[in-house]
Parts: structure tokens; sequence; C-alpha cells
């Protein structure tokens, strides 16, 4: 149970769309451009000779909504090589849906500058950050779990003197090959994937919060493309009143579970005002957020008995607070079970990555921002009512499911039966 709608779609899941292809002249001159942005380090006068490449979808399962994916793979020559070394680059390329409905939503939203923006101006930021405080390249624990991204370009398009149309290119590192696979969404990670997702996504947060706390610098107006919670709401709340009839019809066939849809009836005039307060930032943890932090974004990797984690798609990159991502994932991607006997678990697994990773950045969570792990749980309690919101928003990936709808009635259970839904109604008529 989980939005396909409000949360975006990874690499690796999407529809066989061959039009892409076709659309795109992925050309010889302009893969030259992009080899020669990966070799930065080349002298000008050393010469790249590219031998051979194909193109492909790079989509296999699923719809694509915010991107049109191609997958290339491309192999060359430097000049001054030894005879025979060749090169190759399997990389996946990231461009605006050609469908013109899709496109106009993804420039409008700015999903696609959003992501170029992240790569290309928030990375490399943390990065030297990194670099400057800890002066270890070897720092491994801190190597963002993310693809690397060879190559960007952003046109927001012209009106004058002649319409031309946007424009965006995100090239990035095809993991798959490396040994990443995805997950089976109605299957749900199991606990090692999910302690690896934790503390994945806390390496980045730990980044981005000593970066803030470094520099004395609000990251939102430090990057101001980033997802503005207003702009956030309003989406969310259009993909909640979307779903809400869907998940009506549903829990109406079910005798059993009459007063969870009376108290969702009693939640649904105040949505907007929950999903803009939660998803607002709230200092001193505000922190950049993935906020579409589901298993479709994720793949994993076993390496050496160690399972490891690669964060996709950062289309939806947010100031935020870090329980929102989180609460999104254990309600949408975990079965009832691992959400039930292992959520504490997993918030310390991500506690103790993110304390031991600040203080490597000479952040002490504790002492300097008077902020512990029962605050983090009583965040997360909170984060969770945001997360059960997004989710209706594409409750219709859960519906027609039996497993995937067996997640979705536990959850709903558990969190009246926390009283998490009548405490969000009482606050909010109280307002």
């Amino acid at each position: 149970m989980t939005t396909k709608s409000t949360m975006s779609d990874s690499e690796d899941d999407c529809s066989d769309n061959t039009s892409g292809v076709a659309d795109w002249p992925v050309t010889e001159e302009w893969l030259l451009a992009v080899l020669k942005e990966h070799h930065k380090d080349l002298s000008e006068s050393a010469a790249i000779t590219i031998i051979e490449f194909t193109v492909k979808p790079g989509c296999e399962t699923g719809e694509c909504v915010l991107s049109d994916i191609l997958a290339v793979i491309v192999t060359y020559c430097i000049r001054g090589d030894p005879e025979g070394a060749n090169h190759n680059l399997n990389f996946i390329i990231k461009l605006l849906p050609q469908d013109p409905f899709s496109r106009f939503f993804v420039t409008e939203a700015q999903f696609d500058l959003r992501e170029i923006k992240f790569y290309t101006q928030v990375v490399p930021d943390l990065e030297i950050f990194k670099n400057q405080v800890c002066q270890e390249d070897s720092e491994t624990d801190l190597i963002l779990p993310i693809p690397k991204c060879y190559y960007a370009h952003y046109s927001p398009g012209e009106t004058e003197p002649e319409p031309i149309p946007p424009s965006s290119v995100l090239v990035l590192e095809n993991i798959k090959p490396n040994g990443y696979q995805s997950v089976d969404f109605s299957t749900g990670l199991d606990l090692r994937q999910a302690k690896a997702a934790m503390e994945a996504i806390a390496k980045v947060h730990a980044l981005s919060l000593c970066l803030k706390v470094t520099e004395g610098q609000v990251l939102s107006e430090k990057y101001p493309f980033l997802f503005q919670t207003s702009q956030a709401s309003d989406s969310y709340q259009q993909l909640v009143e979307r779903g809400l009839p869907q998940l009506f019809e549903f829990l109406e066939s079910k005798d059993e579970l009459k007063d969870i849809l009376n108290m969702l009836n009693d939640l649904r005039p105040h949505t907007k005002e929950i999903i803009e307060s939660l998803l607002g930032a709230e200092e001193p943890m505000a922190l950049i957020t993935h906020t579409d932090f589901w298993c479709n974004n994720l793949m994993f990797k076993e390496n050496q008995g160690n399972c490891q984690c690669a964060i996709l798609d950062w289309q939806m990159v947010t100031y935020s607070r870090p329980t929102n991502d989180l609460a999104l994932l254990l309600v949408s991607s975990v079965s009832a079970d691992l959400r039930r006997e292992h959520t504490d678990e997993l918030l310390d697994v991500y506690w103790v990555k993110l304390v031991e990773n600040c203080k490597k950045l000479k952040v002490d969570i504790e002492e300097m921002l008077n902020y512990d792990r029962k605050k983090l749980g009583e965040d997360f309690r909170k984060g969770q009512l945001l997360a059960l919101l997004l989710c209706i928003g594409s409750v219709d990936l859960a519906l027609g499911n039996a497993q995937m709808e067996e997640r979705l009635v536990a959850l709903l259970k558990d969190l009246y039966k926390e009283d998490l839904l009548s405490i969000a109604v009482a606050r909010n008529e109280q307002k």
C-alpha cells in the first residue's frame, strides 16, 4: 500500500516505452559530450573515441509518470591508453515524458529541475562539506547512497520570439549491472533491507543537517528549488481527495471497519491542514528529506554479507522532518508483522547511525540541538499520519491485491487503535 502517483517511480519500475528511443536521438556526438563531462580530468588534447553503443528502454514494469527513461551502454577508448584497453559505461538517461499531459505536470511542478539541481548543487555541496570536515576521502560511512551523476542539462523553454518547449536531461549511473536489485512492492522489504534503507537515508540526513548547523543557514533558503511546503501540500491534497472515495468504498464493504470509516470521514475536512503542518520544516531537526522514500525508489545489493541500499528518484526532495521519510517507508513498504514487531528496532538503527555520522561531522545532536531518541519516536508517531495520507492518494495500488489489502487494513486498525486518527481530528477542530 503506497502511492505510485504521489511517489515517483524508480528507474527499474516503469513500463516498456520504445517511443523514448525513437524520439530522442542519442547520437555519437551527444555521447561524446557526456563522456567528456565524465572525464573532466583529461587534458584538452586527450581524445575519446566511441567504438559502439546501444540504446534501449530503461524501464521494465509498471508506469513511468515523471520521466521517460533510456538505458545506454557505450564502449569507448581514450588516446594514450594501451591498445585494447577499452572502457565501458552503463548509464540511465532521464528525459521529460513524451506524453503531453505528463510533460506539463512535470515541468509545471518542476520535478525534473528539482532532481537535476539535487545532483548538481546539493550533492556537490554535501561532498565538499564532508571532505572539509572529515578530511578523509575514505570515510565510507558517509558516501552518499545514490547513483553517480554523469551529465545534466536543463532549459526552461521560451515563449518569445517563438515558442521553444522546456527540456531536461539527467544522465545517471545504471547501478543494476553492479548487482543492485529492486524489491517486489507487494511483498515489501525484509528486515535486513529495511535496516539498510534506514542506514542509507541516515547518511543523507546527517550530511544535510550538519551542513545547516555548521554554516548556520536554513537549507530552504540556500536551495530555493526544494519542494516548497505549500506547493507540495496542494499536490498531495489533490491526490488524497482522489483516493478517499476509493478507500471509503472499500471500507464500506467491511462491517468491522465501520468505526475507522467514520473516523476518516471526520478527518477528511482537515487533511490539507494536517499535510501542511506535518510536511513543514520544524527546527532544529529540519533537513533535506527524500519525501518519496518507499521501496520502489530503493535498490539493494548484497556485499560480503552486508545489505547495501541505494536511493533513487529525488524529484520531491524537500526541506522537512527526517521522520517523514522514516514513517513513509515503514507505513508503505514493509509487512504489517514487520512493522509491528520491529519499528522500534528500526528507529534505533536509524538513530544510532544518524548520531554516529553527525559526530564524524563534528555535530552532537543531543548536546547541540537538544534532540534525543525519545523525541525522534514522538515525531515518528506524527509522521505516520502524514504517511497514511500520502498513501491514500494512490490507494488503488493496494485495492484488488489481497496481500496489499491485508497490509492496508492492518495499518488502519493499528493507527485507529493508537488513537492517532482521533487525536489528529481533535487537534484540528481546536484550531
